[in-house]
């Protein structure tokens, strides 16, 4: 099968996902070439990256607007490779915003377009789903409460499970970090740091963090602080912002040891994104943070639709888990979190309090794993990069058919 297909992927989990996919549909089909606009994982995986999008990754319309023009640049390179011809298919990663513009110039050439990790529009945007409808030729669902929606709007879809589960199975875990991080905490527990994969995430979250480990390591002299970075200038920002504040605090800074941190630590504090499946796969007990400002604050209050920013919670509410197993309350979410906005000295204290009581009540944090290891057994099944290829492949020999067919006519 000699086939081009053109990525469109602009979020750093999404350059992961998008990686595994295309190695899956190399094993598959090895006439398949596959370029586009992605990040260096796609290009280890061998695709021709023509444009690093990743380096773009923003949220919220005020992170948008500054960059409409290199946007809207991108998106007509896009629109002259499509025009040169040779591209078989489409494949949007996430990233809606701009994705939308790809998809639209995609079928202005009559080139199919498939979604893998499509937009939540189940939970904030019913609205674009006729924009979804006019661009989209299948979707490849990663929850079971997307292929219900998008199948219910006359959407083609194929539900493949999250790829994420794929990246902790696969994960060969550095046994020489593990033994360092056994060897730094061989006196205590370990708490793991997730300051996000964003750099403006890691600005604004990362102090609130800091504020909360000063505060619980005064109660809980004996827990190290693992901070796992995703990239080297988010490292040195936490790094500058922990030596400016001149505390002296059991903190341990680490780059791209975010698996071995997670399976390490006894928790996790967190920025709300995608490694929370992580945290659920490997059934780390985490407090989720996310600040925004507060005219995003106030936008997601109209548009949200559900009670959640976090998936494995909307997972546990799909699954009607017994929320009550081992826990002390019958209406608490496996992963608590909080939206901060304004004052942040209120999130810093959900953090300190959450996980204080991880750390101080050993039957609480027993009741949370549990918690986790039942959404795992309803969730967490690998597979889902190959069943996506599997699909693709389907697709793309199907089109071939069709033209075939019309030719002949």
């Amino acid at each position: 099968m000699n086939k081009t297909i053109f990525f469109s992927v602009g979020e750093p989990s999404g350059d992961q996902h998008a990686a595994r996919l295309i190695r899956s549909i190399a094993k598959r089909a090895s006439g398949v070439k596959c370029r586009g606009f992605g990040g260096e994982q796609m290009r280890g995986a061998g695709c021709a990256v023509d444009l690093d999008l990743t380096e773009h990754a923003v949220v919220g319309i005020l992170e948008v607007l500054p960059k409409l023009r290199d946007f809207f640049r991108f998106a007509d390179q896009a629109e002259a490779i499509f025009a040169g011809g040779g591209i078989d298919a489409v494949v949007l990663v996430d990233f809606p915003g701009f994705n939308w513009h790809i998809a639209k110039r995609a079928k202005k050439y009559g080139i199919p377009v498939y979604y893998f990790c499509p937009p939540q529009l189940w939970a904030w945007a019913a609205w674009r789903i006729k924009k979804m409808k006019a661009t989209v030729d299948h979707v490849l669902a990663v929850l079971p409460i997307e292929e219900e929606f998008f199948s219910g709007h006359g959407i083609p879809t194929t539900f493949v499970g999250h790829p994420f589960f794929d990246a902790v199975g696969e994960a060969q875990l550095d046994r020489a970090l593990m033994d360092r991080l056994e060897l730094s905490a061989s006196h205590g527990r370990t708490v793991a740091v997730l300051p996000g994969s964003r750099g403006h995430e890691v600005h604004r979250n990362w102090p609130i963090m800091l504020d909360a480990i000063g505060q619980l390591s005064a109660r809980y002299p004996e827990v190290r602080f693992a901070v796992a970075a995703y990239r080297e200038k988010h490292l040195a920002f936490c790094k500058a912002e922990f030596d400016r504040a001149g505390v002296d605090l059991p903190i341990d800074f680490y780059m791209g040891a975010t698996s071995e941190i997670i399976h390490h630590a006894d928790c996790a504090m967190m920025v709300s994104g995608s490694v929370s499946l992580e945290l659920m796969a490997r059934q780390t007990p985490a407090a989720v943070l996310y600040r925004v400002g507060r005219f995003l604050y106030a936008f997601g209050k109209c548009v949200v639709k559900v009670d959640s920013m976090t998936l494995p919670n909307l997972m546990q509410k799909s699954a009607d888990v017994a929320i009550g197993r081992g826990c002390k309350s019958a209406d608490e979410r496996v992963f608590p979190e909080i939206v901060s906005v304004g004052n942040p000295a209120k999130a810093s204290s959900f953090l300190v309090e959450t996980l204080g009581r991880m750390l101080g009540d050993s039957e609480y944090l027993a009741g949370k794993r549990r918690q986790l290891g039942y959404l795992n057994e309803q969730y967490a099944k690998p597979g889902a990069a190959d069943r996506a290829a599997d699909k693709v492949i389907d697709l793309l020999s199907q089109s071939a058919a069709v033209e075939s067919t019309q030719r002949a006519a």
